[in-house]
């Protein structure tokens, strides 16, 4: 951003610096915890994945980059999310294929029950994805991500600087939608073996029940949001903070 002070260009990259640490620390561990299905009851039984419950500070996340840092710098970081995903997924593939020292084998062949045990299998079925499950979930955060800063974009133009939370909730609805049905389909409809592949019909019903959970936090986490605004707003100044916005809008 030209024209700053040294002072206001410091300011600028830090907050940059931390928005992209807590994008890409949330994107990363929503991806390696997202092999743990559990139960939640609310008004409706879900059955989701653990990667839900973070995916919501991504949001936030992509939604306060596109607002001070515009389309370029939401796209710049989640190229490079994808990368830094890939690079995990390679280092958990060979992670998971070293032979296990023997000692460690047989310290832990009893659980806490005292059933056998196998630590390696249970290592390995943990952090291990299939192919198509990781192959789903690069395609579907790049299209939603992509699809998420322009529509916050096209809808700022039409509002301008009032209403944050309907470009911010606005957009991740949209986005989201797709993310949710997409991920599967390719997972479990198209990249999946035959005999173990989903119908169409299910890839819906899990679908529809993962994106009305994401609907459900997408309006509970506005405030949060809002108070995202508020503390960086607070750091920068009102000048530089709308400096930022303006020049986040320019190039969007």
């Amino acid at each position: 951003m030209k024209g700053l002070s040294e002072i206001e260009q410091k300011k600028v990259n830090n907050i940059f610096f931390v928005l992209c640490g807590f994008f890409i620390t949330n994107a990363i561990i929503a991806e390696i915890l997202g092999t743990k299905i559990f139960e939640i009851n609310l008004f409706l039984n879900f059955n989701l994945s653990v990667g839900v419950v973070i995916w919501p500070v991504v949001f936030i996340g992509t939604d306060i980059i596109n607002e001070y840092f515009g389309k370029e710098g939401v796209k710049k970081i989640s190229f490079f999310t994808v990368i830094l995903i890939l690079y995990v997924f390679i280092v958990i593939f060979i992670a998971t294929n070293l032979k296990p020292a023997n000692f460690w084998l047989e310290v832990n062949k009893i659980d806490s029950a005292g059933n056998d045990f196998n630590i390696n299998y249970a290592y390995n079925s943990i952090f291990i994805q299939s192919s198509g499950i990781i192959i789903g979930s690069i395609i579907a955060f790049l299209v939603a991500q992509i699809l998420d800063v322009h529509v916050f974009q096209k809808i700022k133009k039409i509002t301008g600087e009032k209403f944050i939370w309907l470009r911010a909730t606005g957009s991740t609805l949209i986005s989201q939608f797709i993310d949710s049905f997409l991920i599967l389909f390719i997972a479990f409809y198209l990249l999946t073996p035959e005999d173990k592949s989903w119908s169409l019909n299910e890839v819906f019903l899990v679908g529809k029940d993962n994106y009305l959970f994401k609907f459900m936090v997408a309006i509970l986490i506005t405030p949060l949001i809002y108070l995202g605004h508020f503390i960086i707003d607070k750091y920068l100044g009102k000048s530089l903070a709308k400096k930022c916005k303006d020049y986040a809008s320019s190039t969007s």
